[in-house]
């Protein structure tokens, strides 16, 4: 299926390894262009010659670590002059980040940062751009909402989930999307140390009816879908790739 994204344009942010990788090198694969931004310049550089080896368009790689407080006007504004325009924003970095009912602030702090104010605040450095030239995209990664522990990351997942449905409202006028992509468990080095040994298909076995985790391939063929053309009547969704995982059916 053409998926009509050859000579498009895309930021991904968390591109140097897991999902944020797959995204960027399947995009590169359907002809995008890519900025590719993560904060380690040997994984980029590695992203940068397997996509050309696989034939790709040759991305832009950029190495900034996005928890600096001018990380996103640095990221914005690198990829604007790099890109000329920017037609998808992928905001996918993000980092799992367990804490204790009664611990202290920092996890919080940190968390709550990386995964919805720093991806909030690339996101309206770009919307400008985004109404001027009346088209975007915009895809956030999420988390599944029905963790049995406290996680500062999932909840400020959650948060980024609750914006975007609202943001998806104020710009769907102006021709821009705005979706949200919720993971299962996928096998990255995210959720490995959680499952050592065995104990991942384990628990795959008796908790997700497909009885194995997910491939960052899955998550990848998700997001470059919702980012085309061909999703062009969906906003302000969260789509789940989980295997089945997820007990709630809405």
């Amino acid at each position: 299926m053409d998926l009509y994204l050859k000579g498009k344009t895309a930021l991904v942010t968390g591109a140097s390894k897991g999902i944020g990788r797959a995204i960027a090198k399947e995009l590169a694969a359907e002809g995008v262009k890519v900025f590719a931004t993560g904060r380690n310049l040997d994984s980029l550089n590695s992203l940068y010659s397997e996509i050309i080896a696989n034939g790709g368009h040759a991305p832009v790689v950029f190495a900034q670590d996005l928890l600096a407080p001018d990380a996103p006007a640095k990221i914005a504004s690198a990829a604007l002059s790099a890109l000329g325009h920017i037609d998808i924003l992928v905001n996918n970095a993000g980092q799992s980040q367990p804490a204790d009912v009664a611990g202290p602030e920092e996890p919080w702090n940190i968390s709550m940062a990386l995964d919805f104010e720093r991806p909030r605040q690339l996101t309206q450095a770009l919307i400008p751009h985004f109404m001027a030239r009346k088209q975007g995209t915009i895809l956030n990664l999420t988390s599944t909402y029905e963790l049995r522990s406290l996680n500062v990351s999932a909840v400020a997942k959650a948060a980024l989930a609750m914006w975007a449905k609202q943001l998806s409202a104020e710009l769907g006028k102006y021709g821009i999307r705005v979706n949200c992509l919720q993971p299962g468990l996928i096998d990255t080095d995210n959720i490995r140390p959680y499952f050592p040994g065995n104990e991942g298909q384990k628990y795959a076995e008796t908790e997700i009816p497909l009885q194995h985790f997910g491939e960052v391939q899955d998550m990848a063929d998700m997001a470059v879908f919702l980012v085309s053309p061909r999703a062009k009547y969906i906003t302000g969704t969260v789509s789940i790739v989980d295997g089945g995982g997820r007990r709630s059916a809405f």
